[in-house]
């Protein structure tokens, strides 16, 4: 890309061009080294400066992801706010292909002028995210949107990583589940800033406030961040079928972002993250490195066979090809 062309699309990205964020997404998510350079020099180009509020978001499959988004998305564009939805697609074992179906399944949303809808597909990735959809948020927030909702593949436990590029990290759960508690384990509960219990009308109501109790009480006992208000980790009921709850979930959300950003929580924060995706993107460019040299490439196979015939351990082998690099 030449660098009239990049600053043209940078351009057309910071003026809040959905077309020119599409196709920027689209770049910083593919595997070719002509266009991960382009994106990177994009992104170089775009800068840092804009900051919109990330909300990660997960819950189990089933729980109302999608008719919760759509909800909140609407009373948030009714609200004045700008809103980017960056919806994660689990990606087939088998074949790679992921049904990337959320826009169908938010069509009023994807139908609003102030929001912006992008399904990505895991590629098997771990931790519930893509693996560049932290770069897809930069671009977002460069694009101008006010509020980033970050949807996780739905997984359970292990979307853990999703914490590393939110701001709030929303647990979406849904009434007689089973076993409430055993529902989603310590892992993800731990680092949930609020947990909402979905589905809280008709016959679902009572057992949705008691859910949602049994949630209050055990983050009561699972812990409490100093650096947050007493009151936070909290639990709360809301129907996004019926839209109820959502204002005060909002205003919620607000509130500790407020507070987390008067007593330097926030910037404390984005600076862990920036420097959690440093180390990670080092490890990824070192194993890149590794594979594209034929000589280390071919070490790195044999190694591997020595590995699974049990002729040395694991850690030994990858001693011995990091001191042939």
């Amino acid at each position: 890309m030449s660098l009239d062309d990049l600053t043209d699309r940078a351009a057309k990205i910071a003026a809040g061009d959905r077309r020119a964020l599409a196709r920027a997404i689209t770049l910083v998510e593919s595997g070719r080294a002509d266009h991960r350079a382009d994106a990177l020099a994009l992104l170089d180009q775009l800068g840092t400066a804009k900051q919109a509020l990330r909300i990660g978001l997960s819950g189990t499959p089933g729980v109302g992801k999608s008719t919760f988004i759509e909800s909140f998305g609407l009373m948030l564009t009714g609200l004045g706010k700008k809103v980017a939805v960056l919806a994660v697609d689990p990606s087939s074992a088998r074949s790679g292909g992921s049904i990337l179906g959320d826009k169908t399944r938010m069509d009023h949303l994807a139908r609003d002028p102030n929001a912006f809808i992008r399904p990505s597909p895991s590629q098997a990735q771990l931790g519930g995210v893509a693996r560049r959809t932290r770069e897809a948020v930069a671009l977002c927030e460069a694009a101008g949107y006010d509020v980033i909702l970050i949807e996780t593949v739905g997984v359970g436990q292990s979307e853990t990583m999703v914490a590393m590029m939110s701001d709030l990290f929303v647990l979406l759960l849904a009434p007689a589940g089973g076993d409430e508690l055993q529902g989603v384990k310590r892992g993800i509960m731990e680092i949930a800033d609020m947990i909402l219990v979905n589905k809280a009308d008709g016959e679902l109501k009572a057992q949705a406030n008691r859910t949602c109790a049994d949630y209050a009480g055990a983050l009561r006992l699972l812990r409490k961040r100093p650096q947050d208000p007493d009151d936070f980790p909290q639990a709360r009921t809301i129907s996004a079928l019926e839209a109820e709850g959502l204002q005060a979930a909002w205003d919620d959300m607000e509130r500790l972002t407020n507070w987390r950003k008067a007593n330097q929580v926030w910037d404390t924060t984005r600076a862990a993250q920036a420097r959690h995706w440093f180390q990670e993107e080092v490890h990824q460019q070192l194993m890149a490195q590794l594979t594209a040299d034929p000589g280390l490439r071919d070490r790195l196979h044999a190694m591997e066979a020595d590995v699974v015939a049990g002729k040395v351990s694991p850690a030994t082998a990858a001693a011995r090809v990091l001191a042939a690099t």
